[in-house]
């Protein structure tokens, strides 16, 4: 997601430096207008925003914590926002460091997908110093169309792995719904048509819907990553010494998935283990 959103900046005549494990996409942006880095501590050397997008929480602490990390290199009065999908404590720990070395950390993660990266409407949760948001609110705009400070450092964190949850468990819904209709004997598609005009409408059911019936689970957000996001859900629910039965039931459902070899799929592939379709064979109606 990391590449079209440095394509919306540059549209937007940011001076943009880039570094990325994968040189292809470095050079990529260069030709259309980046300026290339070779580490991260490169790039916190020369820009007073410095965003990151990461795999999830361990590639973070990487990246921003350390000698070598964008924190301790990032110039005075510098805005770290890390809009990774990642743990809420380790966002709280990294905006006390970043506050030892005068830079502000926000936490920023992201729902929309590929898509919404590319057409700049991401939906930006965005926890950390209100003042610091208020001079990113810019870049942030250009990034996305729903942005919205939900509090204090972590609380970004929280509010994704809130939004998570209720992705991972409505595609569960969604999935059951379908097989539910196709072993009954009804066609899902007109299914799925009807159910998109009532009550039970949701970008879900039109998305990972068409992807279930069609059985395409080409990866746009991954099996793997769906499952860190739950287990990021279920850290904090634990910290809070909080139950979350559907969130954990779930979790369990993509680990089986992920055994299964499906963990690169696209996390609509958890269709299979309600259908049980393991080699893209339907089974009979009952």
């Amino acid at each position: 997601m990391g590449k079209p959103m440095a394509q919306n900046l540059l549209r937007a005549q940011y001076r943009v430096v880039v570094h990325n494990r994968s040189r292809a996409v470095v050079d990529e942006l260069v030709t259309q207008g980046a300026i290339p880095a070779y580490s991260a501590r490169e790039v916190a050397a020369q820009c007073g925003i410095i965003i990151t997008m990461l795999p999830g929480p361990e590639s973070v602490a990487e990246v921003l914590r350390g000698a070598d990390g964008v924190i301790e290199n990032a110039r005075a009065n510098a805005i770290v926002i890390d809009m990774s999908t990642s743990a809420p404590q380790l966002a709280r720990e990294l905006a006390a460091f970043g506050k030892t070395r005068d830079v502000f950390v926000l936490d920023a993660p992201v729902s929309g997908g590929t898509v919404g990266a590319r057409d700049a409407a991401l939906a930006i949760m965005v926890g950390g110093d209100a003042d610091a948001f208020a001079r990113a609110l810019p870049v942030f705009q250009t990034l996305g169309k729903n942005v919205v400070r939900v509090g204090d450092a972590g609380a970004g964190q929280v509010v994704k792995a809130a939004n998570q949850l209720i992705v991972g468990i409505t595609i569960d819904a969604v999935a059951e719904a379908l097989v539910l209709a196709e072993r009954a004997g009804v066609n899902p598609a007109l299914a799925r048509q009807v159910m998109l005009g009532g009550f039970a409408a949701s970008r879900i059911l039109d998305l990972h819907g068409q992807r279930m019936l069609e059985k395409n689970f080409a990866p746009g957000g991954r099996a793997t990553t769906q499952r860190k996001d739950l287990g990021i859900a279920l850290d904090e629910a634990r910290a809070c010494d909080l139950d979350l039965p559907l969130t954990q039931h779930v979790a369990q459902m993509y680990d089986e998935l992920i055994a299964r070899g499906f963990g690169d799929a696209d996390h609509a592939a958890l269709w299979r283990m309600i259908a049980r379709d393991w080699d893209g064979k339907n089974a009979q109606p009952c």
